[in-house]
């Protein structure tokens, strides 16, 4: 049994030990922590207040009665009828959209730039190797005998 205990812990520890890894996770984590703030405050101060000027500033208060007659008490929770809340719904969309929208702009686009330039910057292993002047020089003189010959012949005429 130890030496099972001591092969997962030893995964474990592997796995820990690897290089960024863990540090990648944390940082991500920690990063997308701050980032939804950043974008619960663009909603809620921009977004919001733009929907706003059609209609009400908080858009969880928009709600459709599916079943009636719908009321709702003095704190919003809902009394008799059923509701559909599609103001929340939008809310949460347009969260997404937004966060999306900074991810793919102001991260996702830009990187992918910098790795373009970067690649051009590099040559490019696959390409095959170029002849050298050696090589074309030859190809040239093959050509220019066969061209010689003419078809069908094999001996060479002799230069006038």
């Amino acid at each position: 049994m130890s030496e099972k205990r001591t092969g997962i812990l030893g995964g474990f520890k592997a796995f820990l030990m690897r290089a960024g890894n863990v540090i990648d996770l944390a940082v991500a984590v920690v990063i997308g922590a701050a980032f939804t703030n950043i974008v619960n405050s663009v909603v809620k101060g921009v977004i919001n207040p733009i929907v706003g000027a059609f209609g009400t500033t908080d858009l969880d208060g928009y709600a459709a009665c599916l079943k009636g007659p719908c009321e709702k008490n003095a704190a919003g929770v809902v009394t008799k009828g059923v509701f559909i809340q599609w103001g929340s719904v939008v809310s949460a969309s347009l969260t997404f959209l937004i966060t999306a929208a900074v991810v793919y702009f102001l991260m996702l686009l830009p990187m992918k730039r910098w790795q373009d330039r970067q690649a051009a910057r590099r040559p490019e292993e696959n390409e095959p190797a170029q002849p050298t002047e050696i090589e074309l020089l030859a190809q040239i003189r093959d050509t220019l005998i066969e061209q010689r010959r003419g078809p069908g012949t094999d001996s060479v005429p002799a230069p006038r």
